[in-house]
């Protein structure tokens, strides 16, 4: 019997190992520092990480010839979607976890509780506050999550992708709960989380059992393989399609497995939010579509007019509902479901380029970067407007805004722009690309649908805009003072939205032409 040595691409797969093994000192950290050096050494050691992750990935993507293909015996597909969706989820893990290091805000302290194992409004809760106890172990569990959403994007077989889903979502199970104020409200936003998240799990688990049972395999590419030239009937295969697209529908916020969205994003504390809206659901999307596009894509006709349905009900409901919400948090959690939506109708479109013209995965990633750079920025300023018990997440409290602080309330007002779709941001280029694709690919009822669902959300952002600069001020809220950690993401945001809206060129031409997957 002749025994293969396994082979592993250690260069090509550095920047998630850089990444897990900054999550794995980071717990070392937590073990062998003292108290009072722990949250320091993680910070430095976050931003050193993901900066040479970043770095690693720039030159193992400049060198084509070595950078492409099936990686880690054919676990990994290294092709130039896995590069750009890799690169994304640095650029806004960094940005992210920035907000989580922010502590000069209110009394000097993280966003995150003292104890948040202890119960709340208990001595021993009320000891670790006292004593000014910090979650430094926040860093480690946001890094274990983004390494397993860089694998979960560029998973090239099904058990892969379980493995990888899970490690993405278990540390955000944790992180949710740890709220410094509304204790109980972020506790209960984790054990729902917790629950419908390993129910979807369980879906998807299912799914690829079922997939398994029809295909004889779990690589993507062998799967689309057995859909072209059937050996069983295809009972099997559309009840576990089925099953993989409710797993993956859940995380990306989608309806009808939504539910989760608006109850978390308000419980947990509101970096993590921030964290989860653009990171949790780049990759999402990005597996979603290489699920459907390779080992699905000879079934397109199958799941693209279900996809459909369950893209217009998306974004039906995130713009209706939004426009009741009176809590913002609650109304950037509807607003990031009607982008789930948003991001379905390119996932429909299931077209390549022709002739220059941006294509369906293009489009999807010029959206999300668009996307993720305003609500990283728009998540950082809710935790600067605050009232007497923290920050404030009315919607009326932040009436008068723009007189207090001129230079927040308009930033937040181009981000609110940009989330509209208004010309000359980055969230219309985004909304263009993404109706194109849909468009060439010959459903354009669903385009008449988005731009109607547009119109309705313009009214939900225009509504927060008058209310800061046409009202007048709230007594008793102001806006913290904060450091260059939260200013960076929030002066970055506001930039690169309006970059994107006025030169988007070159952007476009990249994802356009990085986005060939691997069969």
């Amino acid at each position: 019997m002749t025994i293969t040595a396994p082979t592993f691409e250690w260069l090509q797969l550095s920047p998630v190992l850089v990444v897990l093994l900054a999550a794995c000192v980071g717990i070392l950290i937590e073990a062998l520092v003292p108290r009072v050096w722990r949250f320091l050494a993680q910070v430095v050691l976050f931003e050193l990480s993901i900066l040479a992750a970043f770095v690693l990935l720039v030159l193992s993507w400049s060198q084509p010839r070595n950078s492409l293909g099936l990686m880690a015996m054919g676990a990994i597909s290294l092709d130039g979607p896995s590069y750009l969706m890799w690169a994304s989820l640095l650029v806004f893990g960094l940005l992210s976890l920035l907000v989580f290091a922010e502590r000069d805000l209110g009394n000097g302290v993280t966003a995150f509780a003292a104890s948040a194992a202890s119960v709340p409004g208990s001595p021993a809760e009320a000891e670790a506050t006292t004593a000014r106890h910090e979650h430094t172990e926040v860093f480690p569990l946001a890094l274990f999550s983004l390494a397993g959403m860089m694998v979960f994007v560029a998973a090239n077989d099904l058990i892969t992708a379980f493995i990888a889903l899970e490690v993405m979502s278990l540390p955000l199970y944790l992180l949710s709960g740890m709220a410094r104020r509304r204790r109980l409200l972020s506790q209960e936003a984790a054990l729902k989380y917790f629950l419908l998240g390993a129910l979807s799990s369980a879906f998807f688990l299912f799914g690829v059992a079922l997939v398994y049972g029809f295909s004889g395999s779990f690589e993507l590419g062998a799967i689309n393989d057995a859909i072209a030239n059937p050996v069983y009937g295809r009972g099997l295969l559309y009840t576990g399609m089925a099953f993989l697209a409710i797993g993956l529908l859940f995380k990306i916020g989608a309806v009808p497995f939504h539910n989760w969205v608006p109850d978390v994003y308000v419980g947990a504390p509101t970096p993590v939010t921030g964290f989860m809206a653009i990171c949790t659901k780049l990759a999402a999307v990005g597996a979603t579509v290489r699920v459907f596009y390779v080992a699905l894509g000879a079934e397109r006709w199958s799941w693209q007019p279900l996809l459909a349905v369950v893209a217009v009900l998306t974004m039906a409901l995130g713009v209706v509902v939004a426009l009741t919400q009176t809590d913002i948090k609650r109304l950037l959690a509807y607003s990031s479901i009607s982008h789930a939506g948003f991001i379905l109708v390119a996932v429909v479109g299931a077209t390549a380029g022709v002739q220059g013209r941006v294509n369906s995965f293009g489009s999807i990633v010029f959206y999300l970067i668009a996307y993720g750079f305003a609500t990283v920025a728009a998540f950082a300023i809710v935790t600067m407007v605050r009232d007497s018990t923290g920050e404030a997440h009315a919607i009326s409290s932040w009436a008068g805004l723009g007189r207090k602080n001129p230079l927040l309330a308009g930033i937040f007002a181009l981000l609110m722009l940009s989330f509209a779709g208004i010309p000359l941001t980055g969230g219309f280029i985004g909304k263009w690309a993404v109706f194109s694709a849909a468009w060439q690919g010959g459903y354009s009822w669903l385009v008449i649908a988005a731009v109607a669902a547009s119109l309705v959300a313009a009214y939900v952002y225009l509504r927060v805009i008058v209310l800061m600069f046409f009202s007048e001020p709230v007594a008793g809220v102001a806006v913290g003072r904060a450091s260059g950690l939260t200013w960076v993401p929030v002066a970055l945001g506001a930039a690169l939205s309006a970059y994107l809206g006025l030169f988007p060129g070159p952007l476009l031409d990249l994802v356009t032409s990085a986005s060939t997957f691997l069969r």
